[in-house]
């Protein structure tokens, strides 16, 4: 039996694709909504018979409606742990789908990977929707018309006082959670980021790493996403969030050009010392290719090379990540063999024309 994700390792991501507004500092715009299915529990006190029934009446409602053009579709339960990673990887699914048997859980996704829905995660349904650069807007307007589809075909559990139900009372009312992946390297080099982030989280904001809630910010690159799901409208968070994001966007702007400014040799060492690691390491860990990666990206950005692909440098920031390494060698790595398989990647991708 051919390998199911084999495919998926092979394609692009959209959201990667580097083709969107602010793409420089935004590097992609994604909303998930959470919606659960009336008169069954939720996944987390639902019996098997109960989650299957789930399973089947998403599959049919995504069949009927086409709200994801040539899904593709993995049953979790299905999948070793190194390709449920993978697909964390590459923002398939969540962190509460890796662990456990998960015999009726799955993921529904379109090629290129734009349109998603997660069933039976914490909710019955995660649908999101991903697009390069900073699109809230048009993100929004692409998954409130999957939800309507979804919506024709199951009835959603709804509360006329306080909206969608949910399994976590965070996401009660809208269910949704809108947010944009920034990478902000030189508000981290000014020694600004940490202030950028207290202002964050007092607008009801937060900020989390790559791979969402309890990860590192890795790269400088940082998720701002909404918090409040309840008492307002999903136009008013989304209008929210875009509003800040596109103040921390030109923050990280004017950082870059007083660096550029003020402070050229520390900048150009501190893009040319992670362009030499990066092109001349035989080991080298995910934290620090990262971290090397986003400095590189950034002079990138800012016009400092003619001979780095920015697509390239995009690319690799997924290719380096533990479970995409060991999915390529085929086997398990350990931590030493790890790193010494990113350090080729990273040499030979860099290397290309």
């Amino acid at each position: 039996m051919k390998d199911p994700i084999e495919k998926v390792v092979k394609q692009g991501v959209s959201w990667l694709a580097d083709s969107g507004p602010e793409d420089d500092i935004a590097i992609s715009s994604r909303i998930r909504l959470a919606r659960n299915i009336s008169a069954i529990p939720f996944p987390v006190n639902a019996n098997r018979d109960q989650m299957k029934s789930v399973l089947k009446a998403v599959e049919l409602a995504t069949e009927r409606t086409s709200c994801i053009a040539n899904p593709i579709e993995l049953k979790i339960g299905e999948m070793s742990m190194l390709d449920r990673h993978i697909l964390l990887e590459r923002r398939l699914i969540s962190r509460e789908m890796i662990g456990g048997e998960k015999n009726f859980s799955a993921v529904i996704f379109s090629e290129g990977e734009s349109h998603g829905i997660m069933v039976n995660e914490e909710d019955h349904i995660r649908m999101q929707v991903m697009k390069p650069g900073l699109q809230l807007g048009e993100v929004w307007k692409e998954i409130d018309i999957m939800d309507s589809l979804l919506g024709q075909e199951l009835s959603f559990a709804f509360s006329d006082e306080i909206g969608y139900l949910t399994s976590c009372p965070t996401n009660v009312g809208t269910g949704i959670r809108a947010s944009v992946m920034l990478h902000l390297p030189s508000l981290a080099l000014a020694e600004q980021i940490n202030g950028v982030i207290q202002a964050i989280n007092k607008l009801g904001l937060a900020a989390r790493g790559i791979f969402g809630e309890g990860t590192e910010n890795l790269g400088s690159l940082y998720q701002i996403s909404n918090q409040s799901t309840l008492g307002e409208t999903e136009d008013q968070i989304i209008e929210k969030l875009e509003s800040v994001i596109k103040q921390i966007i030109s923050h990280e702007k004017n950082s870059r050009k007083i660096l550029l400014e003020n402070k050229r040799e520390f900048l150009l060492n501190f893009v040319g010392r992670a362009y030499g690691i990066l092109r001349h390491s035989y080991m080298i860990s995910s934290q620090e290719a990262l971290n090397s990666l986003s400095a590189l990206r950034l002079g990138v950005d800012m016009g400092m090379f003619t001979s780095v692909d920015i697509h390239k440098v995009n690319e690799l920031f997924l290719l380096v990540q533990p479970a995409h390494l060991q999915k390529f060698a085929a086997k398990e790595l350990e931590p030493e063999e790890r790193d010494i398989l990113r350090a080729k990647i990273i040499r030979e991708k860099l290397h290309q024309k």
